[in-house]
């Protein structure tokens, strides 16, 4: 999987908050490191530590309240500026509440669309696009990208490789100032090359899972949102048990949406939120019983 890069190609290691990415900052050091947090403005998600909040308000450059993945992922990425010392420049897009607001030509308003495996516009408005962005504002030229696929998963990598031009780049459009009449203006860029050092070196989760026992960081139970639409119903039924304000969440913002569009907007075509929280599991579930297959990915 390796792949040919320019010899002065900046480097940059895409972080998520979890033990890969996490290991790759450590093991594979860059130029930069770069995490892009999911946001929401929903104070029923609140983040309950003051202070917390606003060490990460000062980094966003904007205000925290909370976010829809758990909670841990502030600690875990505290954490690993510490233990790597190194400094991780925080990016974040638009709360999540407001990516979702579209105008419904049918109703003549502003009305909430939720994304889903067909219409994954969540990815790139809270993870590609604040990346982009803040690639076009500090750096401008194109970097070598380290993604966290381990060596078992070369078809993600193939995939992403496949999105490549003949520069082996990928390109993004990119917000890059304004129009006289005060509309957003445009260029599409080359910006980076992904490389998978973890494929090339052989790494494994058995490694990653190793290395992190009894360090000083913290990680969450699962990254990626807590009603993320890749998860499967029993993973969900799961998440609104130990995360129940968060899940609510997504059951609004569900309920919101089929207000104004049919129901092939939902978050799942096969079930509602609403009827994953209500559920009743004929057996108890508990953490070990899922994995990462059950949980499924941004697809970074």
């Amino acid at each position: 999987m390796k792949k040919e890069t320019t010899p002065t190609m900046p480097t940059v290691n895409s972080l998520s908050g979890g033990k890969t990415s996490s290991y790759i900052a450590k093991h594979y050091p860059a130029d930069y490191n770069v995490f892009a947090l999911v946001r929401t403005t929903d104070k029923k998600c609140i983040y309950p530590d003051k202070k917390i909040r606003q060490i990460v308000s000062d980094k966003i450059g904007c205000e925290f309240i909370g976010t829809l993945e758990e909670d841990i992922i502030i600690h875990t990425m505290l954490d690993l500026e510490q233990f790597i010392g190194t400094k991780i420049d925080w990016v974040t897009g638009k709360p999540f509440d407001d990516i979702m607001k579209r105008k419904s030509e049918k109703f003549d308003k502003i009305a909430t669309y939720v994304p889903n495996a067909m219409r994954r516009f969540c990815t790139s408005e809270m993870k590609v696009i604040p990346i982009s962005q803040w690639w076009y504002d500090e750096i401008k030229i194109p970097v070598e990208m380290r993604i966290g696929f381990r060596a078992n998963e070369m078809r993600r990598a193939k995939t992403m490789i496949e999105k490549t031009n003949e520069n082996n780049l990928t390109t993004e459009k990119i917000q890059i100032g304004k129009h006289a009449n005060g509309n957003k203006k445009w260029k599409t860029f080359e910006w980076r090359t992904p490389t998978f050092p973890l494929i090339d070196d052989g790494i494994y989760k058995d490694t990653i899972e190793k290395y992190w026992h009894g360090k000083p960081v913290r990680f969450a139970y699962m990254n990626n949102c807590i009603g993320c639409f890749h998860r499967v119903p029993i993973l969900l039924k799961h998440m609104s048990t130990r995360h129940p304000e968060k899940f609510d969440w997504f059951i609004r913002q569900e309920n919101e949406s089929m207000k104004y569009y049919s129901k092939s907007t939902r978050f799942r075509q096969d079930t509602t939120y609403e009827q994953i929280k209500n559920h009743k599991s004929q057996m108890e579930l508990f953490d070990t019983d899922f994995n990462e297959c059950d949980s499924g990915y941004c697809g970074l």
